[in-house]
Parts: structure tokens; C-alpha cells; sequence
């Protein structure tokens, strides 16, 4: 890892719930292209790992918290800056689903709160960087979103809801914030994660049947997805949600 070259090389970046999974293979890569990352996830513990992971507070700075805590938003921007200056990149990763089952046996307190983490969550996110800074100076945002915001998915459909919401914010805000700051979004399908493991368990051969690419999404899939929309290459690409999903929604399938 060399945050000397590469195509994100003097760029700082932050990725929110990156302490395992899809965050943190998003940091990875964005660490190996030359990027210096700021990491926030729920626990301190797993957040310290992945940082030593990542090869140290040379290339990564965590910050544990809520992601719908404004304060702990406002303390990951300002700790990011202090360690490694403004932040030029912002990964929205976090998102949360913990309610599974039909729309009319739904929790509205749930709803809200996932509401709170992935819709409202990811807007606070922008506003937190574009008040430090960004909004002037320019950069980029790349909202994680999924195929459950395009087809409606069996067993989590407010999720798919919530994210629906997300790809509307992406192209709004790419229109409100242009030409400074360009906002894109991944809609992944299923990748093999800790947070997807319900949709596959014990069947992933059945439910990786269905792709055809014949196999289901790993971490690092999604992570050259996101590198690639932060970096030069993609400098005339904004509002897009990039469906990286091995075909499935091709096939007429969900999420699951």
C-alpha cells in the first residue's frame, strides 16, 4: 500500500461502516490507490483492526460511532481533517436492516430507523463534508446502494425502500451540487458478507444460480466499483447509480 502513487494519490477519503465487509474492502482498495482514509463503524474494537489492517495510522484513521449521531458525523469529518486534511472522498456505506418480513407486519419504529441510518444518514453525511469544505473545493460522493432500491426484494422491502430513496438523493444532489462535487452510487446484489449472510445461507449455490455470472458478489467486487467512480477516470460521470450485480436483475430476479 502507497499513498504516494496511484490514482487516488493526495486524496483523502471517507468510508463510513468500514470496519468489515464491503466498507472495509472500500478502504482497501482506495488505501492501495493511493488514498489516506478515515474509517467510522459502530465499535472501536473492530474499527482498531481494520485500521491495522489497513497498514497502520499512516494510511487510515477510525472514528466509532453512530452514523445517525450528527455529532459523531461532525467528529469523524473534523478528526479525518485533522489527521489527514479535507476530505476529498465520501463512501457512504452504512446501512442497517434489522426487521425482516412483509410491509404490513412492519415496525414503524424500525422503519424509522432505517430510515434515519440509510436515507437521512447518507444526506447527513454530504452536508457534514460540504460544510467542512468540500461543496467549494470540490470532490466526489459514492452512496452504497442496492438492487433492492430497483426490484422489489422478498422478505426486506422497506430496505429496498430505503434505498429506492437513495438513488433519488444521488441524482439530486449530483444536480445541486455540480459542477464542484460530483454524487454516484453502487447498487450491489447479493455479496457475500456478514449483513447479507440471511439471503444466501445454506443455499448459495441455489441463489448463485440464478446470476449469470454464476456466482455471488464478493466485497472486493463492489470496492473496484467505488474506486473507479471516485477516481479521474470517471471525472464526466455524475447522478449514476452503477448496478454491479453478475446479471442478476438481467435474469429478472431479486435481491434474494
Amino acid at each position: 500500500m502507497n499513498a504516494t502513487s496511484g490514482p487516488l494519490a493526495g486524496r483523502v477519503a471517507l468510508v463510513t461502516g468500514a470496519s468489515r465487509g464491503i466498507g472495509l474492502a472500500i478502504a482497501r482498495r482506495l488505501v492501495a490507490d493511493g488514498a489516506r482514509v478515515g474509517l467510522t463503524a459502530r465499535q472501536p474494537e473492530p474499527l482498531a483492526e481494520a485500521i491495522a489492517a489497513l497498514g497502520g495510522s499512516a494510511h487510515a484513521v477510525g472514528v466509532s460511532g453512530r452514523a445517525d449521531d450528527p455529532d459523531h458525523r461532525a467528529e469523524a469529518v473534523r478528526r479525518v481533517g485533522e489527521a489527514f486534511g479535507p476530505v476529498d472522498v465520501l463512501v457512504n456505506n452504512v446501512g442497517i436492516n434489522p426487521v425482516h418480513g412483509p410491509l404490513l407486519g412492519l415496525d414503524l419504529a424500525a422503519a424509522r430507523k432505517i430510515l434515519d441510518v440509510n436515507l437521512l444518514g447518507t444526506l447527513g453525511w454530504v452536508q457534514q463534508v460540504c460544510a467542512a469544505g468540500m461543496a467549494e473545493r470540490g470532490g466526489c460522493v459514492v452512496n452504497v446502494s442496492s438492487i433492492a432500491g430497483f426490484t422489489p426484494p422478498s422478505g426486506i422491502a422497506f430496505y429496498g425502500v430505503s434505498k429506492a430513496a437513495v438513488n433519488h438523493l444521488t441524482a439530486c444532489l449530483a444536480v445541486e451540487l455540480a459542477p464542484a462535487v460530483r454524487v454516484n452510487a453502487v447498487a450491489p446484489a447479493v455479496v457475500k458478507t456478514r449483513f447479507a449472510q440471511a439471503l444466501y445461507a445454506g443455499r448459495e449455490d441455489e441463489v448463485a444460480g440464478a446470476y449469470p455470472l454464476g456466482r455471488l458478489g464478493e466485497p472486493q467486487d463492489v470496492a473496484g466499483a467505488v474506486a473507479f467512480l471516485a477516481a479521474p477516470d470517471a471525472a464526466w460521470i455524475t447522478g449514476q447509480t452503477l448496478v454491479v450485480d453478475g446479471g442478476v436483475t438481467l435474469a429478472g430476479r431479486s435481491a434474494g
